[in-house]
This record gives C-alpha cells, sequence and structure tokens, in this order.
C-alpha cells in the first residue's frame, strides 16, 4: 500500500513545476504517447507492442482512424507465445472508439475528456484473459489537462464479462503524468488499480515508460511491475502516424 502513495505524492509534487506553461497545441500534434492523444480527421495511427513477461512474449497491434476531430475508432489484435506451457495462440482481438466530450479550447479550466467504449473477443480457452471470457465489454471516461512539459490524465475504465457460471466485472483506475523532456524524449509514468467483483483479479501495476519521438514515428520502452506479487514485464513499442 505505502508503494502507491509515494507514486501519487512524486506525481503531486511534479504539478507545480510546469502549472504556469503557456500550453503550445503543435507540439501535441504527433506525440502519439500522450495519454490524452487522439488522431485528428483521417489520421492513421499503428501502434506495435512486443512484451515479455512470465515466459510469453506477445504481441499487440492495434490501429486508430481519425473519424473527424472527436471521433477515433480502433482495432487491437494480441497473439503470444508460451515459452514454459501450451498456451500459444490469438488471446484477444478488440474493437471500439474514442469520443472527444471536451476538447481544451472548449472550457476556462482547459480540460480534455474521452468518452471510451468497446468489445473485446477472446480467443481459445488456453490463452483468454480472464481464460474463461469469451466475449468482453467496456467503457469508460478518460479526463485530464496538457502544459507544455507535462500532461496529467486520469482514466477510469469498467469492464462486463457475461457468464452463467463465472461472470464478472472489475474497474480499472489509472492516473497518469507525461513528461515532455529536451530533444524529443518523454517520460510518461502511472499506476493501474484494479477492483474486480472476483478478488482473484484485483491488481496493482506501476506502470513506467520512455520515448523518442523522430517527426511521426515513436519508439517507446516500457517497464510494467506488478506491486502485490512482484511480476515484472518489459517491453518495447513502435508508433507510426501516417
Amino acid at each position: 500500500m505505502s508503494h502507491r502513495f509515494v507514486g501519487l505524492f512524486i506525481l503531486v509534487l511534479a504539478l507545480p513545476c510546469v502549472a504556469h506553461a503557456d500550453a503550445n497545441s503543435d507540439i501535441f500534434m504527433y506525440d502519439t504517447s500522450d495519454p490524452l492523444y487522439l488522431p485528428t480527421t483521417n489520421d492513421f495511427l499503428s501502434e506495435t507492442a512486443l512484451t515479455y513477461s512470465d515466459d510469453i512474449l506477445r504481441l499487440g497491434q492495434q490501429l486508430s482512424y481519425g473519424i473527424n476531430d472527436r471521433l477515433t475508432i480502433l482495432g487491437n489484435l494480441h497473439y503470444q507465445i508460451d515459452f514454459d506451457g501450451p498456451a500459444d495462440g490469438f488471446s484477444s482481438f478488440d474493437v471500439g472508439g474514442k469520443y472527444r466530450l471536451a476538447r481544451s479550447g472548449d472550457n476556462s479550466a482547459h480540460i480534455i475528456a474521452d468518452a471510451i467504449a468497446g468489445l473485446r473477443f477472446g480467443g481459445t480457452d488456453r490463452v483468454r484473459t480472464p481464460w474463461f471470457a469469451d466475449h468482453q465489454y467496456y467503457a469508460g471516461l478518460r479526463v485530464g489537462r496538457r502544459w507544455t512539459g507535462l500532461t496529467l490524465a486520469g482514466t477510469i475504465k469498467s469492464s462486463w464479462i457475461f457468464d452463467d457460471k463465472r461472470g464478472m466485472a472489475y474497474i480499472d483506475f489509472v492516473p497518469e503524468a507525461y513528461f515532455r523532456l529536451i530533444y524529443n524524449w518523454r517520460i510518461g509514468t502511472g499506476f493501474t488499480f484494479r477492483k474486480a467483483t472476483n478478488p482473484h483479479y484485483d491488481q496493482d501495476w506501476l506502470n513506467l515508460k520512455l520515448i523518442r519521438e523522430y517527426g511521426r514515428t515513436q519508439y517507446v520502452g516500457m517497464f510494467d511491475y506488478e506491486i502485490d506479487d512482484g511480476t515484472v514485464q518489459v517491453g518495447f513499442r513502435v508508433n507510426i502516424l501516417f
């Protein structure tokens, strides 16, 4: 529990350092790792991720398309290789979207808000997450604010699994801080707090990422740590904006 409060305290301390910076919308145009990023009209974003944890290598591909300056649709596909068991195959396929409810210029507080919704189709029994989930529905809200050197955001998302015997639901709360450094370097940090109706699926993750931006491409190194059981996940992602 102490790890959570230390991390949140660090995020709060960072705010006064940049709170008086002038916002400049140009710097956000290609910053696809920003937690409040949304593709604009006709923008096409490819996010290819490779992660490793507990002898399992996962490859994920997400494609997002900006219908207009408020609505984005997306699809996400995951395949995994189990080096210590039979859990090989496609673990899930997502379809969903994000809708910008409030833009920075829409209100005096410069708050940005997005609605999130989607459907996840489970893979075969041996690779589903949770393993019994044929279909998983989710909806949520993402809220935050940007400054020149910092973005602060928070996402709350609820997921539902309908099954006669093992149905469940859980809520994720994800606060994030994202720092824009010199020479197109960025650092992101956040926490994922998950509370489920089945306590076996309760989780608390610390999330860290280091980003280098080259024009419309970003290279992202990722490190995730599950606080309660010590699980570590490392990964790499490439974002390309077309």
